[in-house]
């Protein structure tokens, strides 16, 4: 009989007894609102923002209700408006291009690498069409930072870095988050840290967090703030600073802190994880590994392989057989969007070029979600029936 996989990828680990603890202590005083505090109470999202920027090595912290609204404030506070071209990865999720038009702004689509990261050479070419980059670690994937920040900075381009799935994750030892000048972070129940839906954006610009956290929503409540400039920075710009209500609650935040303090171990077991699904698949046929440079360190809480040059009803098929065995396979090269698994032409409220060899890529990627709730085995499992599929199909 053949071997079929029964485990959830979806099923993430339950939050940790600290965790708990500390939203029980929330709930029981009722002041979940950040700025509702007790005199001399901190507050727990004022503390994870505080224990965020010493734990990334950031001046300034701020948390917000998603990893989305953390992208479109970050837009606002570099100065991003009504009209405005952002660059942005081609290959990314509808929430990244869905902050550029929630600014009034457009995208302008950068290709994708075999090796799912950025276009570097496309990059430079097209660097001169915006002042901002919006660049999506997409999946995790970190690309070559040093040459991207040269070619931003010889451009004048503004980097902000979307790093919903790279939290923990360096480049040549430097956080992802740190390259730019605004780092931006999810902790929605699918990422490294988990409080359902929330955010963190990191900077050490004073006057870009100093913005950050008006349009947040904290009227004149910044002094409330652990990891913020100081209250004179807020002179220049807090009348003419909109209020967009965006603030983490003490709820999320006290369920977060916990799980900041265990990310390295985290990490580690995903990598774990990663690997055993990597060695499995080593030389399966029609399948193309993601090749990990050595100086990335990266999370590996998914994992992605290419099915290159292949025919699109090949690659269903593949779908179709790993998925009546158990194994969840996403595919970006569907011409409709399926779940999460939408492209750059999907998103018809902004412009889609002709990318010949980004549609050539992106037709070709195969995803899934790796939970720590696997085992080792579970994943080497995984990667047997996956292996034993692409060999049904590519050597038919």
């Amino acid at each position: 009989m053949s071997e079929t996989f029964t485990g959830s990828f979806t099923q993430q680990e339950p939050i940790p007894d600290e965790g708990i603890a500390a939203a029980l202590d929330v709930l029981r005083h009722g002041r979940l609102h950040r700025y509702n505090l007790a005199p001399g109470e901190m507050g727990e999202a004022a503390l994870l923002e505080q224990d965020f920027a010493a734990w990334i090595g950031a001046d300034y912290a701020l948390a917000v209700a998603s990893g989305g609204y953390a992208l479109a404030t970050a837009l606002r506070a570099v100065g991003v408006g009504q009209g405005d071209a952002v660059l942005c990865n081609a290959f990314t999720l509808a929430p990244v291009p869905g902050a550029i038009a929630a600014v009034g702004a457009h995208p302008v689509y950068v290709g994708v690498t075999e090796a799912l990261t950025i276009d570097l050479d496309d990059l430079a070419d097209k660097a001169g069409q915006a002042d901002v980059l919006l660049l999506s670690h997409m999946r995790g994937h970190v690309c070559d930072m040093d040459r991207l920040m040269a070619i931003c900075t010889a451009a004048g381009v503004t980097v902000i870095e979307d790093c919903a799935h790279t939290m923990g994750a360096t480049w040549r030892g430097v956080p992802s988050g740190r390259h730019g000048a605004v780092g931006c972070y999810s902790t929605q129940t699918y990422k490294h840290i988990n409080s359902g839906e929330g955010g963190l954006l990191v900077t050490d610009d004073p006057d870009i967090a100093a913005r950050a956290i008006m349009l947040s929503g904290s009227y004149m409540l910044y002094d409330r703030h652990l990891a913020a400039p100081p209250p004179e920075t807020f002179e220049a710009i807090r009348y003419d600073t909109p209020n967009i209500s965006g603030r983490m609650d003490n709820l999320r935040a006290a369920i977060l802190r916990p799980q900041l303090r265990d990310l390295a171990t985290r990490v580690a077991r995903w990598n774990a994880r990663y690997r055993a699904l990597e060695t499995g698949l080593r030389d399966a046929p029609g399948v193309t590994l993601i090749e990990r440079p050595e100086v990335e360190r990266f999370v590996g809480s998914s994992f992605q392989f290419l099915a290159l040059d292949r025919p699109s009803a090949s690659i269903r098929d593949l779908v179709a057989r790993c998925g009546a065995r158990g194994v969840e396979l996403k595919w970006f090269g569907a011409a409709e969007p399926v779940g999460f698994t939408s492209r750059y032409d999907s998103w018809r409220y902004a412009p889609a070029p002709d990318m010949p060899e980004t549609d050539r890529i992106l037709s070709a990627v195969l995803d899934m979600r790796v939970p720590l709730t696997f085992s080792l085995e579970d994943c080497a499992r995984i990667a047997r029936i996956i292996r034993a599929e692409a060999a049904a199909v590519f050597q038919a």
